[in-house]
Order: C-alpha cells, then structure tokens, then sequence
C-alpha cells in the first residue's frame, strides 16, 4: 500500500473558497490547519473570525467558531480565553480591521498580555470592501481612496503593527513572515506553531503577521502580484522575529 505522503489537514473542511485567483488567505488558512493537526488541538480550538474577505473563515476551519464585530476580535477572543481557558484560543484578522478600527483592542490584548495568538494578514489594502487605503498601504501605492498614491504628508507613513506591539511587556513571541514562496511558507509555518506553543503553555499573548498579496485589488496577476509583494512589502515590512519571551509563566 502506498504512503500518503500530503493530505488535505483534519482542521480545514473540505470546501471550495470564495478568495479571489492567485489571493495568499488560502496557504495562510492550510499552514494554520496543519499546525493546529500537528498539535493536537483541533477539539479544543476555538477560532474568531473578523469582518473582511475571511469572514468566511468559520466556514473553511473544522474547529469552534466564534465572528466578531469589524476590529473587534481580541476583545472577543479574551473573553472565550478567559471563560475557557484550557482551550487554544486565535484570531484571524486583515490589515484594516486590525490596525485601523481594531487597533485599541489589539494593543490593549497585547498590553495585558491575554493568552491569546493572533494570525495577522497584512495585503496592504482593504481587501472586501473595495481596495481602499489601509493603515499599511505604502507610501505612493495607488488604492481606490488614493488615486494619485498614498502621500507622506497627509496619511503617514504605513504602520508596522508588529514592531509596535513588540514594545509591550505583555507581548511574548511577535514575528512577521510572508507566503510569496515555499522557502517563506516553510518559515511562516514555524512562526505559527511558535505562536500557538507560547499560547499553550500559558506565556502570554503572542502574533504573527502573515504578507499576503491581494491581485485583485492591486491590479495585477497573481505572479505580478508576488514580485510586487517581494520588492515593495519586504523592504517597508522587513521579516523577522520582533519578541520572543519563553519559559515565562504568568
């Protein structure tokens, strides 16, 4: 009998998505779903979905579900923790409703250090709505809310969520990877089975921000799309590991 050698994991369903051609959220769902298999944990898993293109994320995880309110998945997910705490307890959430409408409850969560990991997917742009400019848009990145490119002097600079949270004490394993190639898939894999471990043995809050591509909404091939990602994301978004606190029980 011949060995399986890759199977689809137990904790994604076995259904199509509704993502868009050459759009990253799919690897990003399956090497969450194989960490999550890998560990054991999958009837103990409850996962919060946000508003944005994985609201549809309850539908693609074999495990609990619970949907929050745009931005405000870690408010929702400390009170499942909190309530449960012997269950492993995530958040998946976009660049918009992270660090724009969510951004007090993803530092607050961080800040009081709730046992909780958070999968961060960074496209820099609104993805669901429309491609309108995002906290981490780049500067002269055209979006549907800035035509002429995102300018320096009137939005900012794009926010590194990552290097900010990393500041607070309660933080204990915040890293950034990306998914443009298997050699970074294979890495970003490891971040998030680092994530949940941190979780497990009850360190404290832990994140990983995930680069992403969004073709549809940047204009471009999905093969486009993934040079676009490596010379314009990686340098403004450097990869890394920002905080990693272990052994410390709280």
């Amino acid at each position: 009998m011949a060995e399986k050698l890759f199977a689809r994991p137990q904790a994604l369903a076995d259904v199509p998505t509704h993502y868009c051609p050459g759009c990253q959220h799919g690897i990003i769902h399956r090497l969450v779903a194989e960490v999550i298999d890998e560990l054991d944990v999958r009837k103990k898993t409850i996962g919060v979905v946000p508003v944005g293109c994985a609201a549809l994320a309850d539908i693609y995880f074999e495990v609990d579900t619970q949907q929050a309110a745009h931005g405000r998945a870690p408010a929702v997910a400390t009170g499942v923790k909190r309530v449960h705490p012997e269950n492993v307890v995530f958040t998946y959430q976009g660049d918009g409703d992270i660090a724009a409408i969510g951004m007090a409850e993803i530092v607050h969560a961080a800040a009081r250090g709730e046992k909780i990991t958070t999968i961060f997917v960074n496209n820099a742009i609104y993805g669901m709505t429309g491609g309108q400019m995002a906290p981490t848009t780049l500067v002269n990145q055209v979006t549907a809310t800035s035509p002429y490119g995102r300018q320096l002097s009137s939005a900012g600079a794009p926010i590194r969520l990552s290097e900010l949270l990393a500041t607070l004490d309660g933080a204990k394993y915040i890293a950034r990877v990306s998914v443009n190639d298997p050699a970074n898939m294979t890495k970003a894999k490891t971040a998030i089975r680092t994530a949940f471990e941190v979780q497990m043995r009850g360190e404290g809050f832990s994140l990983v921000e995930v680069l992403s591509t969004c073709p549809t909404n940047w204009g471009k091939s999905p093969v486009e799309a993934k040079k676009w990602l490596k010379e314009n994301m990686l340098p403004q978004f450097p990869l890394g590991v920002f905080k990693n606190i272990e052994g410390v029980k709280e």
